[in-house]
């Protein structure tokens, strides 16, 4: 398996981080950042759908192992950790560092 990269870029389709994201915006995402409550995070959820959440707090997965509760911003749109449970450590697989497009602003201000 080959190294994963440092940085990447991520598109926001869906209503679900409303109002702090929007359908269409570019985001840059660190594959090695340091995950905390709070964070916003790239995650794959059990049946492959790729998702930008808020990473809420650790969880016990159903496997037993440890994990993040991931919630929607608009908890009225979308599917998170409500519904689908907590998401194993592997498969939150970035964090957000900023938006890029089509404002650019940094972590801290999502």
């Amino acid at each position: 398996m080959g190294r994963v990269p440092l940085l990447g870029l991520a598109h926001v389709s869906g209503d679900s981080m409303l109002p702090v994201l929007r359908a269409g915006d570019r985001l840059l995402v660190d594959h090695r950042g340091t995950l905390g409550a709070g964070r916003l995070v790239v995650a794959r959820f059990a049946d492959g759908t790729v998702v930008v959440k808020r990473a809420t707090e650790r969880r016990t997965t159903r496997a037993g192992g440890a994990g993040w509760w991931l919630l929607s911003d608009n908890p009225d749109v979308g599917v998170d950790s409500r519904h689908r449970g907590p998401v194993a450590d592997e498969d939150v697989v970035a964090v957000v560092r900023a938006r890029l497009w089509p404002r650019p602003r940094p972590a801290r201000w999502l």
